[in-house]
C-alpha cells in the first residue's frame, strides 16, 4: 500500500518522491498503511512492534506517534502504547460536512474559471474501475481521495490544498470501512463519481453540487448504519 501511495504522489506532483527521514518514513507508514486498515481500529500499537515492522529505531517512531497524536489520529496511553480509536459517528458526520463545503466550493470555482481537470478525473475514474474487489479496497479509496483532491488542486489555492490533504487519513479510513460495510459500495462510488464528473465537465454548478452532496450523503449513511 505504501508503495502505491508513493506512486500516486509522483503522478500528482509530477516528479519523484522526495527522500524520507526515519520519522517521515514511520509517519507515512502509520498514516497510510496502519491507520487505514479496518482491522487495526481499536488496537494498541507499541513502538517496538512498529520498529520491527518497518526496520527503523524506536526514536523516530516515537516522534511520528507524537505527530499523529497532535492530529488526534492516535491516543498515546502510558504503558500500553498508541491506541487507534475507531472514528466516532460525530467525527464521521463532521468529516463529511467539511468535505462537502470544500468539494462543492472547488467544483463551483473550477467551473467558473474553466479549469475543470476533465482528463485527469476521467483517468482516475478509469483507474478506480480497475481496482474492484475487497482485496483492493485501500488502493480503490486512495484513488478515490485523489479524484477529489485533483478537483481541489484545480482551484489553485495552496492553503486549501493543504487543508484538504489534512483530511486524507480520516477520509481513507472512513472510505475503506464503508466498502467493507456494504456489499456493492464500490460500484455505487463509481456511479457517484461519474455523476460528479459529468456535471463539472458540462459546466453545470448546480448539478455538481447535487452530485457531490449525494455522494457524501450515501457514504455517511453507510458509515452510520454500520
Amino acid at each position: 500500500m505504501i508503495i502505491f501511495v508513493y506512486e500516486l504522489y509522483a503522478k500528482q506532483h509530477g516528479g519523484p518522491v522526495p527522500a524520507q527521514s526515519g520519522r517521515e518514513k514511520a509517519y507515512a507508514f502509520l498514516k497510510e498503511t496502519v491507520l487505514t486498515d479496518p482491522d487495526m481500529q481499536g488496537r494498541f500499537l507499541t513502538e517496538q512492534e512498529i520498529a520491527d515492522r518497518i526496520g527503523i529505531s524506536r526514536t523516530p517512531i516515537r516522534e511520528a506517534l507524537l505527530l499523529l497524536a497532535a492530529e488526534d489520529l492516535v491516543q498515546l496511553v502510558p504503558k500500553r502504547g498508541a491506541h487507534i480509536a475507531p472514528l466516532s459517528g460525530r467525527e464521521i458526520t463532521e468529516l463529511m460536512e467539511l468535505r462537502g463545503i470544500v468539494e462543492r466550493h472547488a467544483a463551483e470555482r473550477t467551473i467558473e474559471a474553466g479549469t475543470v481537470p476533465v482528463e485527469k478525473l476521467t483517468e482516475l475514474l478509469e483507474r478506480q474501475r480497475e481496482l474492484m474487489g475487497p482485496e483492493q479496497a485501500k488502493e480503490f479509496i486512495a484513488v478515490d481521495h485523489l479524484f477529489h483532491a485533483t478537483m481541489i488542486a484545480a482551484v489553485g489555492n495552496e492553503l486549501l490544498n493543504r487543508h484538504y490533504d489534512g483530511l486524507r487519513s480520516r477520509q481513507i479510513r472512513a472510505g475503506v470501512v464503508a466498502l467493507y460495510t456494504q456489499t456493492g459500495r464500490q460500484e455505487e462510488v463509481l456511479g457517484e463519481h461519474r455523476a460528479i464528473l459529468d456535471a463539472v465537465a458540462a459546466g453545470d454548478p448546480e448539478a455538481a453540487r447535487a452530485a457531490i452532496s449525494a455522494h457524501l450523503g450515501s457514504t455517511l449513511k453507510v458509515l452510520l448504519a454500520g
